[in-house]
């Protein structure tokens, strides 16, 4: 036992760090070849830290841990913009004044859609895989037909902080990505070891333990960019990552191996709850602007609320 909570332990640091320097690497390498720092926010960093689940999901469906796999998709979303989104808005008001924001907030609201309607039945097929993929060409389509000035630009420039030479960054952006997949490795083994161990369904341990520990990289954007107050890279950072996760994550599994899923918890009560709390961070923004602190420690509760119900 005490081996499986190091190797769980050990693999949730691991990811944390090493996707972290992934992220950072890859983005300080795109802004020196003068890649556009709008592109480097929405794809870089906003799906480049869902990387985790993506290893994590795939991984597991490949070994037929198909209720890891979506259990990890379905719990990340819901992680993003309840805890995460939360955390955030109270360590400071989350104002959205990105259009690109603003554009993604209803994509990650149908992303989810899409997803919740992929995992009726008993998983995803192959079929629905592409379809998801499919989505996320389209939606990156959608998000960069406007080339206008976007804050989000300037607070990705100011994260990323290019400070070292190309080849530092390359070495980086190479250990930060193999460190990602032996975490990826060592997470996804501890958390099923414990599940059998205590008796805890797969399902559940991935849509709770294993979802947190992938989101831990959002989580570490969301502080960093809360301490500069950069709020549109926040809620840019969750929603990207959430139809990331939905959509690109989703349809690996689909066509890596997605079926056999039999928990109503996991095929109906979990993505509704995604669909749910991404239509509240769609109407937050619509109506208010943004997360206030009270609204955050609402949506830490909405958290606290969903995870009893993915039993």
């Amino acid at each position: 036992m005490l081996l499986t909570l190091l190797a769980l332990v050990g693999g949730v640091v691991l990811l944390a760090v090493a996707a972290d320097h992934f992220v950072l690497g890859a983005a300080r390498l795109a802004l020196i070849r003068r890649v556009p720092p709008l592109t480097v926010g929405v794809v870089i960093i906003g799906f480049g830290t869902s990387l985790p689940e993506m290893l994590v999901s795939v991984i597991a469906a490949s070994n037929d841990q198909v209720e890891v796999a979506v259990g990890n998709i379905a719990g990340s979303s819901i992680a993003n913009l309840s805890l995460l989104l939360g955390v955030g808005g109270c360590i400071v008001p989350l104002a959205v004044t990105s259009a690109t924001v603003r554009r993604e907030a209803p994509l990650a609201l149908l992303a989810a859609v899409a997803f919740a309607v992929a995992v009726q039945g008993d998983g995803i097929a192959v079929w629905q895989g592409i379809v998801l993929l499919a989505a996320m060409v389209a939606t990156l389509v959608v998000v960069f037909r406007s080339s206008k000035p976007d804050p989000l630009g300037p607070e990705v420039v100011e994260l990323a902080d290019v400070q070292h030479s190309f080849g530092f960054e390359v070495a980086r952006t190479l250990a930060g990505l193999t460190g990602t997949v032996a975490g990826a490795q060592l997470l996804l083994w501890g958390a099923v070891d414990i599940a059998e161990r205590a008796g805890l369904s797969e399902g559940f341990v991935g849509a709770t333990l294993v979802a947190v520990g992938t989101s831990l990289p959002e989580l570490v954007t969301v502080v960093q960019s809360a301490r500069r107050r950069e709020t549109d890279l926040i809620v840019g950072n969750l929603l990207g990552s959430n139809i990331f996760n939905c959509l690109a994550v989703g349809g690996a599994v689909g066509l890596t191996g997605g079926r056999g899923l039999d928990s109503v918890a996991l095929a109906v009560v979990a993505p509704v709850s995604a669909v749910g709390v991404s239509a509240l961070a769609w109407l937050a923004m619509r109506t208010r602007g943004g997360v206030g602190r009270l609204e955050g420690l609402g949506l830490v509760v909405l958290y606290a609320a969903i995870v009893p119900l993915l039993a």
